[in-house]
């Protein structure tokens, strides 16, 4: 079953590379998300992160040289939920950000709908599988 525009769960994508970005952009929507926006870079991100709607986001760890760990906590101080994408896997985090989800890149579509399955089944915060 497919959700009205209305029902469909946003998201917020934080990606350097406009290619993979794109790439995560057509999976999200294969899945029936919606994309609120995209930042390429920190200050887009932080922009988006206080101010944005959205109910969920993904954020490459490594934007450009810089961490995405500022927008991570703002995304924590609203409880919004998120998933970090990194090439290094957990060992790409720091400490205190080690119990997060973490989508490793190279990933497809399976392991994009995984991530979203254990992100909406462990948050508080509602994000219903939108394929019923």
């Amino acid at each position: 079953m497919v959700h009205s525009a209305q029902q469909q769960r946003r998201a917020l994508i934080v990606e350097d590379d406009m290619l993979l970005a794109m790439n995560l952009q057509d999976m999200l929507e294969e899945l029936d998300y919606r994309i609120t926006a995209i930042a390429t870079r920190i200050t887009q991100a932080l922009a988006f992160a206080s101010d944005g709607e959205f109910d969920f986001a993904i954020l490459d760890v490594n934007l450009a040289g810089t961490f995405s760990f500022p927008v991570a906590d703002i995304l924590r101080q609203r409880s919004i939920p998120f998933i970090f994408a990194t090439g290094y896997g957990i060992e790409g985090l720091t400490e205190e950000y080690r119990n997060e989800f973490v989508l490793v890149k190279p990933y497809g579509l399976r392991e994009l709908q995984v991530a979203m399955n254990a992100l909406r089944l462990s948050n508080v915060r509602d994000i219903p599988d939108p394929v019923e």
